[in-house]
């Protein structure tokens, strides 16, 4: 997105893109406090700030973590106060003035107002679904009569006999364990996927709250939800987090990074 005129020392921060309204000034929220305004077209604008032609970079990794964090505030209160908008990721920086960011939205126009519409009156959330080791075992049990009759057999046993028989069940139950979560999450996206706009599922978190670290994580997704769908997923993930044995995490509304599709936008 940044111009290749090395000698442009002016250039403009790219929070997000959204439906023009009566607002024209956000304020001084953006990175370093920055003053973050909006420059329109048409019926679409850029909320931005004013900055050097350079990206944002420190060795601070502190500094660094809060230049993202108030990346991330810029975009929440554009979505309170415009709605719908598409967010970009941080550091997208367009060189020149505000007559440049209006050309590059000319240019991207048609693009970037069908992403908005096909945003229009939704948000992503994110969703983890999780399971006690114990309890995901006392299910392949249950299951599964041969090894249940094998974990009784092992306490009236000799001690050697014991042990070999006790690392052979743990080997078994690990095995059917594992396919017992991939079932299990097979059926909580079967649940959810009616009533989600599109689904994005994930084999790991980047981070995981200390209250769900002793436990098996059996499905994570990121999902744009309509903003009338909501309620029923709520619904829907709260009786998965009232049984036995599962926990639910389900975080949102954000603005919907994982599904805008941007790449077209040069």
């Amino acid at each position: 997105m940044e111009e290749s005129q090395d000698t442009v020392k002016e250039a403009r921060y790219l929070y997000s893109v959204a439906w023009t309204g009566h607002i024209a000034q956000l304020g001084s929220i953006g990175i370093q406090e920055n003053n973050v305004y909006i420059v329109p077209y048409k019926d679409i604008a850029a909320i931005v700030h004013a900055c050097e032609a350079k990206a944002y970079q420190t060795e601070d990794k502190k500094l660094a973590e809060g230049w993202v964090l108030e990346h991330s505030y810029v975009i929440d209160q554009a979505t309170k106060m415009f709605g719908t908008v598409l967010p970009f990721s941080f550091d997208v920086i367009i060189k020149g003035d505000d007559d440049v960011v209006k050309d590059w939205l000319c240019q991207n126009y048609e693009h970037l107002a069908r992403e908005l519409l096909r945003m229009q009156g939704t948000a992503e959330y994110s969703i983890q679904v999780y399971c006690d080791h114990a309890y995901l075992e006392k299910l392949v049990l249950a299951n599964n009569r041969g090894l249940l009759d094998l974990k009784n057999s092992i306490e009236k046993e000799p001690k050697g006999k014991a042990y070999l028989h006790r690392r052979n069940l743990e080997l078994k139950l690990k095995n059917l364990s594992y396919s017992e979560a991939g079932r299990l999450a097979d059926q909580f996206y079967s649940g959810i996927k009616p009533l989600v706009k599109e689904l994005k599922s994930e084999s790991k978190t980047s981070w995981t709250p200390e209250k769900y670290r002793d436990k098996k994580l059996l499905a994570s997704c990121s999902c744009l939800v309509s903003e009338e769908a909501v309620k029923r997923l709520g619904e829907v993930l709260e009786e998965i987090n009232d049984k036995d044995g599962f926990f639910v995490r389900f975080t949102g509304p954000w603005a919907p990074f994982s599904f805008v599709r941007l790449s077209e936008a040069g």
